[in-house]
């Protein structure tokens, strides 16, 4: 019980924190030993929103928006790294030690590795979607709603509502019932 409480205040004591650095905090949050190494004005986390230990959220521009929505649930180790948007739509479920972006570096016969600027597209994982561990999402993909990415897959590609896809590439294995969606 003692410990219970113990993380209660330290979850309090981080969402004060971290509102204070600018993250639009809407509502009650769980927040535990998250990081926010830099411009913390570009995320919003929404009511119900749970964020284990481990968790990161970066920004890498001024005007790039991290949102995770109400109720959404984000396991440890997970990396979030937007240059442009990352949306986590409500009730999601992301797995620990997934990796979410919206961009990549531009790459080219003599080019030094990441000396280019950065090609972004928005990145969105849609209401009730699981990502299982280790899930990879890439920019400009959108997981429709109430779809399941099966462990260690890479979604490189926009998934439709209402399926369970695994694999690297991501291929779509079923669709799911109206019970599963």
């Amino acid at each position: 019980m003692i410990t219970r409480l113990c993380e209660g205040l330290a979850s309090r004591l981080r969402i004060v924190f971290y509102h204070l650095l600018g993250v639009r905090i809407l509502g009650h949050v769980s927040l535990r030993a998250v990081e926010i190494p830099r411009r913390p004005g570009c995320i919003t986390l929404e009511r119900g929103a749970a964020l284990d230990r481990g968790v990161t959220l970066l920004a890498t521009h001024d005007d790039a928006r991290i949102v995770i929505g109400e109720g959404v649930y984000i396991n440890r180790q997970t990396m979030i790294d937007a240059s442009e948007l990352i949306e986590i739509g409500a009730g999601a479920m992301i797995g620990p030690f997934c990796y979410l972006t919206d961009h990549d570096h531009t790459a080219g016969p003599g080019l030094v590795p990441g000396a280019g600027p950065l090609i972004s597209k928005p990145t969105r994982i849609g209401p009730r979607c699981w990502l299982g561990a280790h899930v990879t999402v890439l920019k400009g993909v959108t997981i429709g709603e109430g779809s399941v990415v099966g462990a260690g897959s890479v979604v490189t590609k926009s998934l439709p509502a209402g399926v369970v896809a695994v694999g690297n590439p991501a291929r779509v294995l079923r669709t799911l019932g109206l019970e599963g969606a």
